[in-house]
């Protein structure tokens, strides 16, 4: 299903049992992430939280602050419309399956798959929610000149999350770019800080692909045009995030999600176009050659992100609904929203690394790995090996490269048993022999590597060695216990 808006999703979470309110003043400083700490860190992610009057310094916002929406696997799930995300994963392995039709049935099958194919392609609007109450700027401003008082920047409930941040971060943006050869649009999620009530940090790692646009326009000298969208269907908010192989349409994905178009609003100052359903828009420009100071933030690491040299964005225009809720989320030690965002992730596209690598049977990103530093694969394994096949080729794929450690075992491991997986990894390996170190580019918010964006990977196969692979002896059998026993000892302990 797809949802209209913010607010229609809370109700949703709220009917299901999935949401708290909180009608009194909670501040925006430090004592929101608090509570939203710990209610991600309650078994099973907790529930969502709506904070009916938020203060920033002390002064209540016009605007309620969700947080902690997607934070758990129903919530995830009922963020994109579905009972569970396997439903979206096996919709994406039909698609990578299907072939010309044979006869009626299969031609009907194939129509109805594309029908959601067809859902994908955006719906051009004059105007939309999203432009209920216009704030507009005379010109773009920037540099030095950026000093202009605008209360509603300030006023929107944006978190300091942690003591020692630079300030104010906004963490849920959809930033939406465009190439200026091509006109491929970029929907993508990178964080940004408030400077002042107009100027912002644009912080777009040097792989990301806004990065990359920037580029482009740096060298041709021109201001680059930039929207911020913040709320609406949880479906762009994914989408944003989502591991989409190089030159696939955000857009087109989450109308694909959601089963209906996205309906896209042109922006006021900008040229550039928006989903006319999400909460806020920030209209602007990144100039040539700006950059200031960005960070600390306490990110997904665990750590602070150290302060340094970012794109300044500086706002025309801010739009927003009338009533518009501003939905956000923290980051920070696991176990946190992300990684249930970041397993759904994993779950809808393992189709497709399935198609790369038929012997896959299942990934994870266990949370004590914060995405990049840690992935579990098991194969089913036919030759020697194949392990380090899957790895150099895991490492090779987008954003998988920023994999830290890759660790293979058998195809009857559980990979989101990390216990299971770790008992495989200390029975299985030999170190010297099943282990190997190679160089590739590194995540930039990993403090780890001597110089950033750049370190080494390691790879351990923990999969039964085979003679080939110079193992000269019998492989010992796994010791389990009969279906049979176990199913018979379980009916009888229901009996208690």
């Amino acid at each position: 299903m797809a949802y209209r808006s913010t607010a229609e999703f809370l109700a949703a979470l709220e009917s299901a049992g999935e949401l708290i309110r909180v009608p009194f003043p909670v501040a925006t400083e430090l004592e929101i992430t608090e509570w939203a700490d710990r209610e991600m860190k309650s078994p099973g992610g907790g529930k969502a939280l709506l904070f009916e009057q938020p203060t920033v310094h002390g002064v209540p916002s016009a605007f309620p602050l969700a947080i902690n929406t997607m934070g758990s696997k129903k919530r995830m799930a009922m963020a994109l419309g579905l009972e569970s995300v396997d439903e979206l994963m096996q919709q994406m392995e039909l698609i990578l399956k299907a072939k010309p039709p044979t006869s009626l049935r299969s031609a009907w099958n194939l129509a109805m798959q594309g029908l959601d194919l067809l859902h994908a392609k955006p719906k051009h609007v004059r105007t939309g929610p999203c432009q209920e109450v216009v704030h507009r700027f005379e010109k773009p401003v920037s540099g030095q000149q950026a000093t202009k008082a605008f209360p509603t920047l300030l006023n929107i409930p944006i978190l300091q999350c942690w003591p020692d941040d630079g300030g104010r971060f906004i963490t849920l943006p959809c930033v939406h770019t465009k190439d200026p050869d091509t006109g491929d649009r970029n929907l993508g999620m990178y964080r940004i800080q408030i400077y002042d009530p107009q100027t912002t940090g644009m912080h777009w790692q040097v792989h990301k692909v806004g990065a990359r646009h920037g580029k482009r326009y740096y060298e041709r000298g021109e201001p680059m045009p930039v929207a911020v969208t913040i709320g609406g269907d949880p479906s762009h908010t994914f989408a944003a995030m989502a591991p989409l192989p190089d030159g696939l349409d955000e857009i087109l994905f989450s109308g694909f999600i959601r089963k209906k178009q996205v309906e896209l609003t042109p922006c006021l100052t900008v040229p550039l176009e928006v989903p006319s359903d999400v909460d806020f828009v920030l209209e602007g420009f990144v100039y040539p050659g700006e950059s200031r100071d960005e960070g600390p933030f306490g990110d997904h690491t665990g750590f602070y992100t150290p302060v340094d040299a970012y794109p300044a964005f500086h706002i025309t225009a801010i739009t927003h609904r009338k009533d518009a809720v501003y939905p956000c989320t923290i980051v920070g030690q696991p176990p946190m929203e992300d990684f249930y965002m970041g397993t759904a992730s994993v779950r809808i596209f393992l189709p497709v690394f399935r198609m790369n690598f038929p012997e896959i049977v299942d990934m994870a990103l266990p949370a004590e790995g914060v995405f990049h530093n840690l992935v579990f694969v098991s194969i089913r394994k036919q030759y020697p090996w194949q392990a380090y096949k899957i790895m150099h080729g895991l490492w090779g794929m987008g954003q998988m490269m920023f994999s830290k450690y890759i660790v293979i075992v058998d195809a009857d491991c559980d990979v989101h048993n990390t216990s299971e997986v770790l008992f495989r990894l200390c029975a299985n390996t030999d170190p010297q022999r099943d282990s190997i170190f190679t160089k590739n580019p590194s995540d930039a918010l990993d403090h780890a590597p001597s110089i950033a964006n750049l370190g080494s990977h390691m790879g351990f196969d923990a999969t039964r060695k085979l003679a080939g692979e110079g193992y000269h002896r019998v492989w010992p059998e796994l010791v389990t216990m009969p279906k049979e026993v176990r199913d018979r000892v379980e009916a009888m302990r229901a009996r208690l």
